[in-house]
């Protein structure tokens, strides 16, 4: 009988130390008896070696476990479409909810979602185990189109982390990546289609009516001539956005700020007195000047830009050329000389005070940028560019959107009230009353109040 149908382990397959062994048994076998109590001697061998590496890979699992920390199906609620607490929130239909997890009003999220949901509901999710132009099956994903825009605008609306957004959605890890990832290309795809979400560089006429808003509050930064108000028509200032250390030592070293000591991302975006973004460029190494990065706006103001008009900087922000320098303003810097005469040094002075002042807003706007998409505050992926370049993208678009059509946004509180002034009284008076005419109606603190009318 051969040696290979008695016993199951073959010497060619055995590790070479208990060949080696095995062999030096054998040279010393003269008897059928010797051969067969080698050839058991053998088999102990194996089984030893064979159990104690699994009781090895055993240890070795068991040890990970303590530094594996994820959440399966167990750990989780039934069907993500059931009884979850983001099932809870949709189906409440509550603004205040709504607002307060996703950073938008039912209204907006459903018109976000009549752009979402075609895309969702008719393409494939990116997998490597399926061939990309299969046929979605919609009825077995976890979550609906409403949810998966709920996951993404949760998301970005937090700093949150994955296990929470597992519990809050019921998805395993693995599931909620994918659904993530492929929700945010949808995302930023449909968003560059909603004409509200769009940034556009504002035309000469708009340039005056902004002017003419800031004007009601800082009087010195308009000018009128001939019937025409010229002046400040939006405030700019650079964002520097934290970002992870990359892979790759030559863009670890171009995403560095030596003056922050930290890896950045560099952002400047310019925004008008209705909170809205006018103009911006994203995505740009951190050691890089905010001139630099601020190229392409200073081509705006160079060539779409008529003399008289310009914005409001804060005295770090670069004025370029001699030809920028006219368009970008800025308060006065430390050590700049003043002149003598009295009433122009008050004229200047007046002036520094509203430039500050109004410079502010751009500072509102960068809070508001990152406090509407709390994700931002988070370390960017400093390794896939393209990945980092649609978040943001993303973020600036549903910040469009947020500031025009949920009206949440500081710079538009504060200067709103001169557009009511501006588009009539009457007007905005009515349509409170409308919104707010219940809780009017049942205010018990205003029949205490003594109210003049004039007969």
């Amino acid at each position: 009988m051969e040696e290979d149908e008695e016993y199951p382990w073959n010497r060619h397959s055995l590790p070479i130390h208990i060949l080696a062994g095995a062999m030096q048994v054998n040279e010393d076998c003269s008897s059928e008896e010797e051969e067969e109590d080698y050839q058991w001697k053998v088999l102990q061998m194996a089984a030893l070696a064979v159990g104690g590496a699994e009781a090895e890979r055993a240890n070795r699992l068991e040890r990970r476990k303590k530094h594996r920390l994820y959440l399966q199906r167990h750990d989780l609620l039934k069907n993500p479409r059931g009884s979850t607490p983001w099932q809870k929130l949709y189906h409440g239909q509550n603004d205040r909810a709504f607002n307060t997890t996703m950073g938008f009003d039912i209204a907006t999220f459903n018109i976000l979602m009549n752009e979402f949901a075609p895309v969702w509901n008719t393409n494939p999710i990116p997998r490597e185990d399926t061939r990309a132009g299969g046929v979605p099956r919609i009825d077995r994903r976890s979550l609906d189109a409403a949810g998966a825009l709920g996951l993404t605008l949760h998301y970005l609306n937090s700093t949150m982390s994955q296990i929470t957004l597992q519990q809050v959605f019921a998805l395993v890890p693995a599931t909620l990546s994918r659904y993530l990832n492929f929700s945010l290309q949808i995302l930023h795809r449909v968003t560059g289609d909603i004409p509200e979400a769009k940034i556009r560089w504002p035309t000469a006429e708009e340039m005056e009516e902004f002017t003419k808003i800031i004007g009601e509050r800082h009087p010195v930064l308009i000018i009128w001539i001939n019937g025409t108000a010229y002046g400040a028509f939006g405030s700019i200032n650079g964002l520097k956005l934290p970002t992870a250390s990359a892979d790759d030592s030559e863009w670890q070293n171009a995403t560095f700020n030596g003056w922050l000591h930290s890896n950045v991302t560099n952002c400047v975006i310019a925004y008008s007195p209705r909170g809205d973004i006018i103009a911006c460029r994203l995505n740009a190494p951190g050691s890089w000047h905010d001139s630099r990065v601020a190229q392409p706006i200073y081509q705006k103001l160079r060539e779409r830009t008529p003399d008289g008009y310009f914005l409001v900087a804060d005295t770090a922000f670069p004025r370029g050329t001699e030809q920028i320098d006219k368009k970008i303003k800025a308060p006065i810097k430390s050590g700049q000389r003043l002149p003598s005469d009295r009433t122009e040094l008050e004229n200047l002075l007046r002036l520094k005070r509203q430039l500050l002042s109004y410079r502010q807003t751009a500072e509102w706007g960068m809070h508001a940028l990152q406090g509407s998409f709390r994700r931002l505050r988070m370390p960017l992926d400093a390794n896939d560019t393209a990945a980092r370049q649609r978040l943001l993208e993303t973020c600036v678009r549903l910040f469009q959107l947020r500031t025009r059509l949920v009206g949440i946004n500081q710079i538009r509180n504060v200067y709103e009230p001169i557009w009511k002034e501006a588009e009539g009284e009457d007007l905005w008076n009515g349509f409170e009353g409308m919104v707010y005419g219940e809780v009017m109606r049942r205010d018990r603190v205003s029949r205490f109040h003594i109210t003049a009318v004039e007969q």
